[in-house]
């Protein structure tokens, strides 16, 4: 076994390995045949499932849905049929035909070829290291709410995030099958959070208490002007169906893609639904967005040693989701790295076949953002208070973070019909739904993902921003990070080709 391993290290990224090709959609890549034979399969299905819910569930949503009252389960449902459903018909249609590292990046590929596969890839991936950062500041304001004394100003808010930051990512690089076993283990744990939260509303009922909010006026369900901003934050709780597969090539069977894909969705649209109305019954307008009602309502109604092991275990699933973003989104960096589309080092394996310099890559760039806006732009005394200024750079980054990402979803639809125009008789004999069911996914969440987009950015997530202010800054920097993306496929493509042709010349010599 040693020496099997050292072979795969030596193997790993030879100077000399041959480089795919990108001018034909058809060719097969590298990374495809690559990636089983040098990485193992240890990923099961509940391993796919839990690695699902963590990349999708997002402790927030319920505090974020409850200013919308009873609404908030209007748009959880209407974000579940229009968007969430036909992603998962989505993601399964291109995962059963084409099960190979880097999904999206490989879907894309097929369809459309190497430049789009490139830019919906980084699409995807961009976002993915900003949101990581997101976990990690609800880590801090878990802290905070713990004690109002800790971490009060800005820098000290920042340095910690990059801490916890710079922990997940060398835990990331450690042998995948340990790291597995950790966010499998904190998964479980969040889930049994989640059920205390559930409980904690069933008991506060028999207990005789009232509901703290009012579902008895069928008005406060409708969809209306005062609640049309909660469309685009609701759907966007369920993005990202498709993360999981970057790491379909080290997956143990075929069979885990759509069994992972039916559980994970049931699982995180019951969270959502539960853990909203629980909130909304024990603590009402108080829960509004505060991610720490989840933790008071355990508190207020079981006592405070459960509230404190819910603490714990939503605390734990905030690390879990530093490491599987980690490990999911450094196979898209390592995927372009072997196909040639980016430079070959991004790809190296450790010892351990983790593809640890993308892992670096990735956890220096957050802390770069991190510091970015929590210790240089607070620290521009003529903007504003410092701890407005931290707010707002978070809540704006995010903002244009899930645009991008938003639009990376666009390609699983789209994928669906370059797949189907190039290789119709493979769609047709493998498709896991009739095909009207498939197109009407396709246009259904197309129109949704476009209407999240646009409710996103026509509507302030903060009060203290104009709808047209807000329009403007996250529009610019959403056009700022796909014009890098645009930019970074074109270098990115230069880079690789500059290291085959100094191979080519290194075997003439």
């Amino acid at each position: 076994m040693a020496q099997q391993n050292k072979l795969f290290q030596n193997t790993a990224l030879r100077s000399d390995a041959p480089v795919a090709s990108s001018a034909s959609p058809e060719a097969e890549l590298i990374s495809e045949t690559y990636v089983p034979r040098t990485m193992p399969p240890v990923l099961g299905t509940w391993s796919m499932t839990a690695t699902f819910v963590i990349c999708i569930y997002l402790a927030s949503s319920a505090t974020t849905a409850a200013s919308g009252g009873p609404a908030a389960f209007t748009y959880l449902l209407l974000g579940c049929v229009t968007f969430f459903i036909p992603s998962l018909v989505a993601t399964a249609q291109l995962g059963v035909m084409f099960p190979h590292e880097g999904a999206l990046y490989n879907w894309t590929h097929k369809a459309f070829g190497g430049f789009w596969s490139f830019f919906s890839g980084f699409c995807a991936w961009f976002p993915g290291v900003l949101i990581t950062a997101s976990f990690a500041d609800l880590l801090v304001s878990y802290l905070q709410s713990m004690n109002s004394a800790w971490l009060a100003l800005p820098w000290q808010q920042g340095l910690t995030i990059c801490a916890v930051l710079a922990c997940v990512g060398f835990i990331s690089m450690q042998r995948f099958i340990t790291v597995r076993n950790i966010v499998n283990v904190l998964v479980g744990v969040m889930l049994f959070s989640n059920l205390l939260i559930g409980l904690s509303c069933l008991v506060w009922l028999l207990q005789g208490h009232g509901s703290a909010t009012n579902f008895s006026h069928w008005g406060d369900w409708s969809i209306n002007p005062g609640n049309i901003s909660l469309f685009g934050l609701i759907v966007f709780t369920y993005i990202g169906t498709e993360g999981p597969l970057n790491l379909a090539g080290e997956m143990t069977n075929s069979g885990a893609i759509k069994r992972h894909l039916l559980w994970g969705a049931l699982i995180i649209f019951s969270i959502y639904m539960v853990s909203t109305f629980s909130v909304l019954v024990v603590e009402g307008q108080a829960a509004v967005n505060n991610p720490y009602a989840l933790v008071m309502t355990v508190d207020k109604v079981l006592g405070h040693g459960w509230g404190s092991l819910t603490a714990i275990g939503l605390m734990g699933s905030f690390l879990a989701e530093g490491m599987a973003y980690n490990y999911v989104f450094a196979r898209l960096l390592m995927v372009a790295g072997l196909d040639g589309r980016l430079p070959t080092s991004i790809a190296k394996l450790n010892k351990h076949r983790v593809p640890t310099n993308a892992i670096f890559f990735q956890t220096v760039l957050g802390i770069i953002v991190t510091l970015i806006g929590f210790v240089l732009v607070p620290s521009i005394s003529f903007l504003g208070a410092p701890s407005d200024l931290s707010l707002d750079a978070y809540n704006v980054t995010q903002a244009a973070a899930t645009l991008v990402w938003a639009i990376s979803t666009l390609f699983l639809f789209l994928n669906i019909v370059g797949c189907y125009r190039r290789y119709r008789s493979l769609v047709l004999n493998v498709r896991i739904v009739p095909m009207p069911v498939l197109w009407l996914s396709i246009i259904v969440g197309v129109l949704s993902c476009l209407a999240g987009i646009v409710d996103t950015l026509w509507y302030s997530w903060l009060t203290q921003i104009t709808n047209e202010q807000w329009r403007y800054i996250v529009g610019s920097l959403t056009m700022a990070f796909l014009f890098l993306a645009i930019i970074g496929s074109l270098l990115a493509n230069s880079e690789a080709e500059w290291e085959k042709d100094t191979r080519a010349v290194k075997r003439t010599q």
